[in-house]
């Protein structure tokens, strides 16, 4: 058992605290968020309904994304006089998309013991209830806010394509989860394998799993959208990318119209634009991105 007699070492405790669920926690947790000197919180009133609940009198200060660069350096301090402080979010594992990672690092700058406590991890949880392959995945984080830059990273990624599919997880908001879902339908066609795992660990759990089409056509039919989304998606290994068919490949159909109806590339790329429903732009990157992948 965690605790007992054995005094707690200095150091700075990296506390994953639950996503949803509060029975999550672990004994090991709630046995260093105790007995250690303060607790550092993204956010002191979403920490101290957890620290409630578990009788917890532990001091808390505020440390999130927008201080912890000017914290770091007199948590760090303090931990070198001998202090036991806790680093938490308001849910999760500190440094994965929450404040947590500047801290790590300035601790193993200045020499001084970083404990990671494990626990919950909203990315993880989804993945292992996805159905989608586990071997290898990527952890991408929060995608561009913005539109453009959104298509543009979310292209990049079609680009980085590697000999075998992998699953990519990233984390997104409700009120932008259509957006997102029509840009991966772009970017990576309509039958993309995805899930979307919304309210994990709570009482409204659910995960949606299909094409980007038939998950992006069930959440258009709903009235809104609430609560944290992860979000998955199986990413095809290139050569499927490359290869295809006739029928989904744009390079082969832009070629095949060239030489049957005798029309230039761009005239083949406003009709195939009109026919797929897709804009023209849109299009021309996925053929640059195909005939970079055969060079």
């Amino acid at each position: 058992m965690p605790g007992g007699d054995t005094p707690l070492a200095p150091g700075l405790y990296l506390v994953a605290t639950p996503i949803g669920n509060l029975g999550d926690i672990t004994i090991r947790a709630l046995d260093v968020l105790k007995r250690v000197d303060r607790i550092a919180c993204e956010d002191t009133r979403q920490t101290q309904k957890l620290l409630n609940h578990f009788q917890i009198a532990t001091p808390t200060e505020s440390c999130h994304e927008h201080n912890e660069q000017q914290c770091a350096h007199r948590l760090v301090e303090a931990v070198r006089g001998g202090a036991r402080i806790a680093v938490v979010t308001d849910a999760g594992m500190p440094g994965i998309s929450d404040p947590g990672a500047l801290l790590a690092s300035a601790a193993i700058a200045a020499g001084v013991a970083v404990i990671p406590i494990p626990g919950a991890n909203a990315a993880v949880t989804a993945l292992i209830a996805s159905g989608l392959p586990s071997a290898e995945f990527h952890y991408l984080g929060f995608l561009p806010e913005k539109a453009g830059q959104r298509r543009t990273r979310l292209e990049a990624i079609a680009a980085e394509a590697g000999d075998t599919s992998r699953t990519l997880i990233f984390y997104e908001a409700p009120h932008r989860i259509l957006d997102t879902l029509a840009d991966l339908e772009a970017v990576f066609g309509p039958h993309l394998k995805i899930v979307v795992a919304r309210e994990l660990t709570k009482v409204h759990e659910e995960f949606l799993r299909g094409t980007v089409a038939e998950v992006r056509r069930e959440l258009e039919g709903r009235e809104r959208m609430r609560g944290e989304i992860t979000l998955l998606i199986e990413a095809p290994a290139a050569s499927v990318q490359s290869t295809g068919s006739a029928d989904t490949s744009v390079a082969d159909r832009v070629a095949r119209m060239k030489s049957e109806e005798g029309v230039d590339e761009k005239e083949a790329l406003k009709r195939l634009a009109r026919e797929l429903n897709r804009s023209k732009s849109e299009l021309y990157r996925e053929l640059q991105r195909e005939r970079a992948r055969k060079r």
